[in-house]
């Protein structure tokens, strides 16, 4: 009993020196770049990297570890002793894709503004509301003639601009989501499943899942379409995570 009870501790014992953290931070050629995929594929481990670029993840020599993301190219690279001397420096080379050609069409010719018509115009709607509605630019209490320093405090008024309201966007819920893919050219299925990564059995609860992170619906107007594509790649990220930690295949994330 002695004996394996020994054999039970040394064991346990060399899987805790053998066992190592891999520190490193990710940057492509400009900056240091948050939300890459850091894959042990040798332990299946998981981790993505932050604000700073910066991650760990449990690793010994020669696993092999993967950098993955939408935007970039993949990235292998097989660890030896030199990896856990110090942070070691990750770089991996953004996708570059050709836009189409754009035929820019001049814009139309606007109006010229005629300042002084435009004042004589509005002089002569002044005097003709006045006549129409006399009682509109009398002080209360007034009983005959026009308060001229009245009508001059509301005639400021017309040129004073009002504060535009700011909109309050609410989150996207699942029945947008799901018609967003359903009729979007840009945002379509094989988006999902090619691009994203996520399985075809597994689309609506992506769907369920984006709607729980909150994406404001703000990010559906047409010049706002890519911060909607970067929410959807960062969210799709962690989905995967969730489903190799908690799915059929056991993923351990650090």
């Amino acid at each position: 009993m002695r004996h394996l009870l020994f054999l039970v501790c040394f064991f346990g014992f060399n899987n805790h020196i053998f066992a190592q953290t891999l520190e490193g931070k990710v940057y492509d050629s400009k900056s240091v770049v948050k939300d890459i995929k850091v894959l042990n594929k040798t332990q299946k481990r998981l981790t993505v990297t932050d604000e700073d670029g910066n991650f760990s993840i449990v690793a010994k020599v020669n696993d092999t570890i993967s950098f993955e993301s939408l935007f970039y190219h993949p990235l292998e690279v097989v660890l030896n002793d030199s990896h856990f001397e110090d942070v070691n420096v990750f770089e991996i080379k953004k996708i570059i894709s050709e836009l189409d050609e754009v035929n820019v069409e001049a814009e139309p010719e606007q109006p010229e503004f005629e300042e002084e018509t435009y004042n004589t115009d509005l002089q002569n709607l002044i005097k003709e509301d006045i006549k129409r509605n006399p009682q509109l630019y009398q002080p209360q209490g007034a009983t005959y003639g026009v308060d001229f320093v009245y009508l001059i405090g509301q005639i400021a008024k017309l040129f004073k601009r009002k504060r535009p309201k700011t909109p309050i966007y609410k989150p996207l819920n699942y029945k947008q989501i799901d018609s967003l893919f359903s009729s979007s050219s840009i945002f379509t299925e094989r988006l999902i499943t090619e691009d994203l990564k996520i399985p075809s059995d597994k689309t609506k609860l992506f769907y369920d899942f984006c709607e729980a992170k909150g994406i404001s619906s703000e990010l559906l107007k047409e010049e706002k379409k890519m911060m909607l594509l970067e929410q959807l790649v960062l969210n799709s990220q962690l989905f995967l995570i969730l489903l190799e930690e908690y799915g059929e295949e056991k993923t351990t994330k650090d």
